[in-house]
C-alpha cells in the first residue's frame, strides 16, 4: 500500500487542542490495528506535527484524515501528501 503523510499546524488554543488528543491517540491505535501502520507525533522545536500511514489510495487517505478527531474538531490545518519511499 502507498504511504501518506499529514503535516499539521494547530489553529486553536492549547486547552481546546488538548481536549481532543486522547481521541486522536485512540484513533491512531485503531488505524494500527486495522493494518495502516500509522505513526503520529509532534515537532520537538516547532509547533504542529505529523502523521504517517498506509492507505490503498489518496481517496482512502483523505477519508482517514477526515475521521481524525483533530481534523473533525477543527483543531489543526493540514496538508496531505503521498510519500513515495525510495530506500527501505
Amino acid at each position: 500500500m502507498p504511504w501518506f503523510v499529514k503535516i499539521e499546524e494547530g489553529i486553536v488554543d492549547r486547552t481546546n487542542f488538548d481536549r481532543h488528543v486522547s481521541a486522536h491517540k485512540a484513533y491512531v491505535r485503531d488505524l494500527i490495528d486495522r493494518g495502516h501502520r500509522a505513526r503520529s507525533g509532534y515537532w520537538a522545536e516547532f509547533g504542529g506535527g505529523m502523521m504517517i500511514f498506509e492507505a490503498a489510495s489518496l481517496t482512502e487517505a483523505q477519508e482517514i484524515i477526515d475521521r481524525d478527531p483533530l481534523i473533525a474538531n477543527g483543531c489543526v490545518k493540514y496538508i496531505l501528501r503521498e510519500w513515495r519511499i525510495v530506500v527501505e
